[in-house]
This record gives C-alpha cells, sequence and structure tokens, in this order.
C-alpha cells in the first residue's frame, strides 16, 4: 500500500523543511511507539528507561493513544512549539470545533468515552485534565531526551539543506528514505498502512524530522482547511548509531571545548535555547532550581548568547545568532 502525493511546480517552489514536529506530537508518537508489541533496536534502551513512569496523571492522554485506527492529532491541537509550556497553551486555546473533529475519529475504550466525549464537547475541567496529561507524558517519555535529541533533528535538517542546494527539491525528495520513499516525478510514493491519493494544490509540503518515529512516514494535514499547508513527517533516528547517543537522562551531553568556556550546565542551556525554551522547562531538563536558572540565563544573556521574551504565562529564552554561531563552532 502506498501514499501518491501529487507535485505541482508550484508545490515544488513551496516545499520547506520544518525544524520539529513541537514537544506535543513528538509526546504522543512516543505513547504509540510505545503502544507497538515489538520495538525496534535503536528504541530498546529508550523504552527499558522509561517503563514504568507512566500512571494515572499521564492517563488522561494515554487513554487516547488507540491499539488501532487514528490517532489524535495534537500537531494541529497543540502547534509546533518544541516548548512544552506554548503547547499546552496551544491546546487549551484551541477551537472547540476542532477538538471535537480531532477526537470523533479515535477509538476510545468504553470506560473513558464519557470523559472523551466531555473534552469534545468543551468541557473546560475536561481540557485542562487532557493538559496536564500531555505535561505528564511529555515529562515521563520525552523530556529526558529532548535536549540530546535536537541537535539529531539538527542535524537532518542540516542534511536536507545540503541536499537541497546541491541538487534542488526534486533531488531531495528522491533522497529522503529508500527504498520507503521513490520520488516518480511529479509524484511522491512512500509506503503506508493504506492507500492514500493526496493532490498538494500549490500549497507546497512541509517536512518535518521526527524522533520518535521508526520507518514510519506520516501525512498531516487538515482536510477541512484549503489553506493549511500538509506536513509530512520523516524519520530522523534511523540506525542504532544514530540512536545511541540519545537515550541519556539528564540533558545533553556538551562537547569538552564548549563546557569547559562555559560550564557544562550554561552550554546545556544554551543549546536547549536554540529554538526556544521556558524557565520551567530548563530547570526541567537541566535538573536544576529555579533560581539556578534565572542565573544561567542571566550569564548568556549579558553576554549576549540568549534573549529573554514572555510569552503568554510563560518567559521563553532564545539563542541569539552569536550563541547560534558558538554552538556552530563547537559542533
Amino acid at each position: 500500500m502506498v501514499l501518491r502525493i501529487h507535485f505541482t511546480a508550484e508545490d515544488l517552489a513551496r516545499t520547506r523543511v520544518a525544524s520539529t514536529i513541537g514537544a506535543a506530537a513528538e509526546t504522543y508518537y512516543s505513547l504509540e511507539m510505545l503502544r507497538r508489541p515489538s520495538l525496534p533496536l535503536p528504541f530498546q534502551r529508550w523504552r527499558a528507561s522509561v517503563a514504568g513512569h507512566l500512571g494515572a496523571d499521564t492517563a488522561p492522554l494515554t487513554t487516547l493513544v488507540p491499539t488501532t485506527g487514528p490517532g489524535l492529532d495534537l500537531l494541529a491541537l497543540a502547534g509546533d512549539s518544541p516548548d512544552i509550556d506554548h503547547a499546552v497553551e496551544a491546546l487549551l486555546r484551541a477551537p472547540r470545533t476542532r477538538v471535537r473533529r480531532e477526537l470523533e475519529p479515535v477509538a476510545v475504550g468504553p470506560a473513558h468515552r464519557s470523559w472523551a466525549r466531555a473534552v469534545a464537547d468543551g468541557d473546560s475541567d475536561a481540557r485542562r485534565l487532557l493538559a496536564a496529561g500531555l505535561v505528564a507524558c511529555h515529562r515521563a517519555t520525552v523530556a529526558p531526551y529532548w535536549a540530546a535529541s535536537r541537535p539529531r533533528l539538527d542535524v537532518v535538517r542540516a542534511q536536507y539543506a545540503r541536499t537541497f542546494l546541491e541538487g534542488g527539491v526534486e533531488t531531495l525528495l528522491a533522497a529522503l528514505s529508500p527504498p520507503l520513499v521513490r520520488w516518480r516525478p511529479p509524484v511522491l510514493e512512500i509506503r503506508y498502512p493504506r492507500p492514500v491519493e493526496v493532490h498538494l494544490g500549490g500549497r507546497g509540503l512541509i517536512l518535518v524530522p521526527t524522533v520518535f518515529s521508526w520507518r514510519e512516514f506520516s501525512l498531516l494535514y487538515d482536510p477541512h482547511d484549503d489553506e493549511s499547508v500538509p506536513q509530512l513527517t520523516v524519520p530522523a533516528v534511523t540506525d542504532p548509531a544514530a540512536a545511541a547517543a540519545l537515550w541519556h537522562p539528564g540533558g545533553p551531553r556538551t562537547d569538552n571545548p564548549l563546557g569547559a568556556l562555559l560550564g557544562r550546565t550554561r552550554a546545556a542551556a544554551l543549546r536547549l535555547a536554540l529554538d526556544g525554551c521556558s524557565t520551567t522547562e530548563l530547570a526541567a531538563r537541566l535538573g536544576v532550581s529555579l533560581p539556578a536558572v534565572s542565573q544561567h540565563t542571566k550569564a548568556l544573556r549579558d553576554a549576549r548568547l540568549i534573549t529573554t521574551s514572555r510569552r503568554g504565562g510563560s518567559v521563553l529564552h532564545m539563542a541569539t545568532a552569536l550563541g547560534r554561531e558558538l554552538l556552530d563552532g563547537n559542533r
């Protein structure tokens, strides 16, 4: 069975690569990965490390991960922010009609159908419970490994960019993941669980590398919105060697030169700020207190390596151009 994506010349011109599908969607993908009866070798160490960490606090989301059939599209509901706090804010603000539309096709067990119906009907308490379940699942399955995973996503995106610059978008499409993907102009054919035909119609396509997928592609788009750009998730972890550096709880490993210059914790904080990170998330990923995070971010800000701004109810830290250059030089 094959997914066939039909391109026009305008679609090829509008095809681009995103940095991440977001913390919320990656969390849901990780739960789907855990539901698999057998796991590919690169993810076995990860599953062993998260076993036993899913409990009652994660149930509001895990009950919405069906064993068969379509799952929940958290990209549509919570956005693609790499910061889980921002994802939660987006989820709580999502229109009721969109929440109902995303929940309707999900097969929910009899014991949880009334609660899922309450979420779909716009019950605010049920929605907040779902948001709390998302945070709990993210903390258990993704957060300890997210900092170490981000450089892998950066590497994959850089590879895509280099292929695009050297050969153009058609060369990039042809090089995605053979033999799972075949570029037969003007159609991209992908091994898929069911036969699907999609005409982009001039909207283009967004390629998104994902951590918690294995030789599986997903096409995410809103059939009710003709303006939304379809997104194709592409596995970023494809072999045991690539996965070996990811499954180290407690934050990213920093290289000695940058760690020696800034200190290991500040070097890790700078890397986490590549695409934005809140104070709360920094504390969780680095394993330090909020006052300690404030001291580290002040030092990085004074050195003009990060900027700090308020987004909604949280504070967002973002690496500056100078900070990115420092990290690129270190790599």
